[in-house]
């Protein structure tokens, strides 16, 4: 892969590996750090991963960094006394973005809970749970290509019931 042709796949996929990181960890800076690492590790494993894979790839690196960072000893230092105070401050950026992109998520999650089977689990075990379409045909006991099939389906059910929901 060229290097412009890694650049093309960072443009295609920053904002949802950064959205990966974000929601695993609540932190809006070590989640920029975590996706450029997760990028990093693309970029040295890419010959790894078949092209039509790289969705799903990228995913499950950047929930393995944030996890990663989330059992490190940075993260579970001890907080000292007083220290609690400054903790309790959201360092997610802007109060106003955050509150507006939490109930954007809560919002896409209700929806998603709403679908009808057979999109309801695999649209919560894609999109709530990040798992792989291999992952979710194993856990349900069916094909690959009707995993697929039926994310598909589900995106299109989710645009549109999103759509509706907008306000004109």
């Amino acid at each position: 892969m060229t290097n412009e042709q890694f650049t093309g796949l960072i443009r295609q996929y920053e904002k949802l590996v950064f959205t990966v990181c974000h929601q695993l960890v609540r932190d809006y800076h070590e989640a920029q750090n975590l996706a450029q690492d997760t990028f990093l590790s693309a970029y040295r494993n890419i010959d790894r991963c078949p092209p039509e894979s790289y969705r799903p790839w990228l995913c499950r690196i950047a929930a393995n960094k944030a996890k990663d960072f989330l059992k490190s000893a940075y993260n579970q230092r001890v907080v000292m006394e007083g220290e609690e105070i400054l903790e309790a401050i959201p360092a997610d950026g802007p109060p106003d973005e955050l509150a507006i992109e939490q109930e954007g998520a809560k919002r896409i999650e209700t929806i998603i809970r709403t679908l009808k089977e057979p999109y309801r689990n695999v649209s919560i075990l894609f999109f709530l749970e990040q798992k792989t379409v291999e992952e979710i045909a194993r856990r349900l006991d069916r094909p690959p290509k009707t995993v697929q099939t039926q994310l598909y389906r589900a995106k299109r059910i989710l645009q549109q019931k999103i759509r509706e929901e907008e306000p004109r």
